[in-house]
Order: structure tokens, then C-alpha cells, then sequence
């Protein structure tokens, strides 16, 4: 009598302080009453002559993910595409890089470190323990917190990643010379809907994304249910003097529209005229978009313009458009598919994930293939219906001018790609936020294997290669070959 009499005051001690654990440390942003500034129209010009534009996308997936992204960024920055005037390599020529999850870590912090500096991005992240300080262990007092939102809050992934990675730094610090755009994704919850670091998203917070915290934003599309509790942004809306976009208007007016942008358009409108809604609660990205197209989608579906969101200039200099989406979600496994019974429940929680999962990567993959397949044939029709004189102004010359010599080219690589051995062991790193130095390694090797492989992304680089007059050897190894 008396040890569950003790019990129950425990309980009852442990479900009163359940409010205090869970509470994490408030909006990571700040309402002003200036409006935050508009999502640029087009994506930044490239530093050469505009021919070639690369895009990445990274996959959810823990540290896994984040080194298959690394891996790939490897890849690019050891192929040469240009000798001259100067050598260049294809990681040169990335304008838009977007990650979800893992893939957040490994996207932003490219875009805050750059072409050069990012290269350590193995020892500063992927070698270290991010796990240090968060709560994994089973107790009462971390069922409490999980029952209250989430076992960890931003004082134990954010913060490691602001002191360990980031250093304090914001989305300002993004605007180098030459820097790409960077989508960072997470999930609304309460709109169900994709949750994009933008400034169009910021701007109907009355925020600006300049103030953002980096790992604030990377923990948020990191943030896994229960383990993690929702990051939180406001949305009280004072009066800033925010002004609906165009693309905003028009996808809320429309009945023709993309299902998705029309979503997209509802969740940021009720930031600021929904009253139910004061405070966004973000999660983990890939509940939504595993695999970090959002932006690029939403981009093109909101444009009005056959060439948008490459500007007119833009448009018509370029010659190869790459986007590759580095999917690090593990293949099937397990042995109790062999068996009548089964799986049991923790094999069936993660199969249950994993299906889920699988299903939405294909579709969101379709989509984004289809919006491009369509935005190619748009290209050609606009640039082949340009005056001579509006190309000569746009490239300089009209030398050479081919109207149709443009081709864009999305592929998808994943451990799909790799030969049976390499697969093997791929497919036993885990979805962990710490790993050994050799899982590390190994997902880094399958990320240049995968994209070796793909022989419509090698066509492509031939391509580009081509056109530079540079000779067939494609590649430069690593020292980390």
C-alpha cells in the first residue's frame, strides 16, 4: 500500500512538472512591424557564362543522409567541367540547393560555408556525436515530455548545432557573391502542408528570414515526432504591412492551380488571418517532402512565365539544367518476410514508416519529372520565339544560336543504384544522428558510386563538357579516394 501510494505521488509530482519539461524556448522568431522582405523572382545568375545550372536536393535519413549529400557534393566538386579561363568544377555552377531532414544539415551548411570551405564539413558534422546532450534513455520524466510534445527540445539539437557547426550564424550570412538558394524544409502541422524557409514564408510572419537562426531551421526539419518536440514559430501577425505576392493572389483566386501551391498559398495566409493560428508548429521535413523538391516545385508552379524561375537572361544562356535528388532512404529488408508470421511490432512500426515513406518519394519524384518535362518544352517555345536582337543582347552574340539546344535533366540517385555488395553494407548504416567513422565512409563512397552510375546525369556532364571543349576524362580524383 504504501509503495503504490508513493507511486501515485510521483506520478502526480512528475505529470505537474510535465508542462516545465516540454517547454521549449519559445518562437525562433521575431515579429517586427516593417515587413520582411519578398522571395527573390529568379534564381541567382551563375558566375560564368550561365550555360550550366545545377540543383540538389537532399533526402531525409539522419547523419546517413547528410553524408550521402556530402558524398554527392564530392562527386561534383571533383568534375571538371571547364579549363579555361579558369578550371571549374560542376560544384561552381550550383544555384539552388534544398534539403529536408538529414539532407538540411549537409544543404545548409553549403550555403553557409560555400564551394571552398564546406569540405570539412565530415570532421565538424558527420564525424562528431550530435547526439551528445539529447535524452534517449527510457524514464518516467522522459515520458512525461514525450506525452507533453517531445522528449528533446531546442536546447539539445539546435544548440549543439548552432555552437558545433553553425556558429551562431543566420540566413544573412547566406548572401556570399555567387551563392545559390537555399531551401531549408520542415512541416506545418496544422496546415499539413510543407513549411519552406523563405522569405515569402517570413514575410506573412511579419518576420525576416535574415533573423533566422541556421540551426534553428535545420533542427526544425529535423525534428522527429516524440523524439523531438515541434519547433515553434509565431504567427500573432501585428500589423506590418504585408502585402500578398502576385503568385499568392492568383493561387487563392484560381481554380486551375496546383494542388500544391494552392496549399502552400492557404498555409501562409493563415499566418496572418486565421485567429486560431498564433504559433506555427514545426516538424520533421520529411513528413511532408523526404526528399527536399518542395522549393523547386513551388517555384515553377507559381510562376507565370514559361522561363520563371530562371530569369529571361537566364533562360536563354543556358544550355544543360541538372537537378539531382539524393535519396538516402534505405531498400527493403528484414527476415520476416520470409516467415507467415510477422513482423513483429518494432519491425512493423518501421516497415509501416518505411511504406509510407517510399509512396510519397515516388509521387513527389513523378511530379517534380512531369513539371519539368512540361517547363523544358516551355523553354523551347519562348527562346525559339525571342527577336534575333533580344538573344544577341541576352548572350552577347547570336553566334551559334540554337533555340532548342537546351535540355533540363532531374534524376534521382539512391542505394538503388549501387551493385549488391556495396548495397549490403549501405543498408545497415541506420538513421542515427552519430555514426562510426567507417558507416560515415561508406554512404560518402555509395553517394559517388550512385551518381557514376546514372547514365543520364553522365550524358548530361558529357554534355556540359562538350560545350567547354573539354577533353573526355570527366573527373579529377580526391585525395579522399
Amino acid at each position: 500500500m504504501r509503495n503504490g501510494w508513493i507511486l501515485a505521488s510521483l506520478a502526480a509530482v512528475g505529470f505537474s512538472l510535465a508542462g516545465c519539461i516540454g517547454t521549449d524556448f519559445g518562437p525562433i522568431n521575431e515579429q517586427t512591424s516593417d515587413v520582411g522582405p519578398p522571395s527573390p523572382a529568379f534564381i541567382p545568375e551563375t558566375g560564368d557564362d550561365g550555360s550550366t545550372v545545377v540543383g540538389l536536393a537532399f533526402s531525409g535519413g539522419g547523419t546517413r543522409a547528410a553524408a550521402f549529400g556530402y558524398g554527392v557534393l564530392r562527386e561534383l566538386d571533383d568534375t571538371l567541367i571547364d579549363e579555361y579561363p579558369k578550371q571549374r568544377s560542376l560544384v561552381d555552377d550550383i544555384r539552388l540547393i534544398s534539403g529536408a531532414s538529414g539532407g538540411a544539415v549537409a544543404a545548409a551548411y553549403f550555403g553557409y560555408k560555400g564551394r571552398d570551405d564546406y569540405r570539412d564539413f565530415r570532421e565538424r558534422f558527420l564525424l562528431r556525436n550530435a547526439e551528445s546532450g539529447m535524452r534517449k534513455a527510457v524514464t518516467p520524466f522522459n515520458l512525461f515530455r514525450a506525452i507533453n510534445g517531445g522528449v528533446n527540445n531546442r536546447s539539445t539539437f539546435a544548440q549543439w548545432l548552432d555552437r558545433n557547426l553553425f556558429d551562431g550564424a543566420t540566413f544573412e550570412s547566406l548572401h556570399w557573391t555567387n551563392a545559390p538558394i537555399v531551401w531549408i524544409n520542415a512541416s506545418d502541422i496544422y496546415n499539413r502542408t510543407p513549411f519552406l524557409f523563405s522569405y515569402d514564408t517570413f514575410a506573412a510572419l511579419c518576420s525576416s528570414l535574415d533573423d533566422v537562426k541556421l540551426a534553428d531551421a535545420v533542427a526544425a526539419s529535423a525534428a522527429v515526432p516524440v523524439v523531438f518536440s515541434p519547433v515553434v514559430v509565431s504567427a500573432k501577425s501585428p500589423d506590418c504591412g504585408y502585402v500578398r505576392p502576385h503568385w499568392l493572389e492568383r493561387a487563392l483566386a484560381e481554380k486551375d492551380v496546383s494542388v500544391r501551391l494552392q496549399a502552400y498559398a492557404k498555409a501562409l495566409d493563415s499566418y496572418q488571418n486565421v485567429d486560431a493560428l498564433d504559433y506555427v508548429k514545426l516538424l520533421d521535413g520529411g513528413l511532408t517532402d523526404n526528399i527536399g523538391v518542395t522549393g523547386l516545385t513551388l517555384e515553377r508552379a507559381a510562376s507565370r512565365t514559361p522561363y520563371g524561375p530562371l530569369s529571361p537572361v537566364e533562360a536563354v544562356k543556358l544550355s544543360t539544367l541538372i537537378f539531382i535528388v539524393a535519396d538516402a532512404g534505405r531498400e527493403p529488408s528484414g527476415n520476416w518476410a520470409k516467415t507467415v508470421s510477422g513482423p513483429r511490432l518494432p519491425a512493423l512500426l518501421s516497415a509501416i514508416s518505411a511504406t509510407s515513406i517510399s509512396a510519397s518519394v515516388r509521387d513527389e519524384f513523378d511530379a517534380l519529372k512531369l513539371a519539368t518535362t512540361a517547363w523544358q518544352d516551355d523553354l523551347i517555345n519562348y527562346r525559339c520565339g525571342l527577336p534575333a536582337e533580344t538573344v544577341r543582347r541576352y548572350r552577347g552574340s547570336a553566334v551559334g544560336w540554337n533555340c532548342r539546344d537546351v535540355q533540363l535533366v532531374v534524376e534521382q540517385i539512391s542505394f538503388a543504384d549501387l551493385d549488391p555488395t556495396e548495397l549490403a553494407l549501405v543498408n545497415l548504416v541506420p538513421t542515427r544522428l552519430k555514426l562510426p567513422a567507417e558507416q560515415v565512409d561508406i554512404t560518402i563512397a555509395a553517394a559517388r558510386h550512385a551518381l557514376r552510375a546514372n547514365a543520364n546525369i553522365q550524358a548530361a556532364i558529357a554534355r556540359v563538357r562538350r560545350r567547354a571543349g573539354v577533353g573526355s576524362a570527366p573527373r579529377v580524383a580526391s585525395a579522399a579516394e
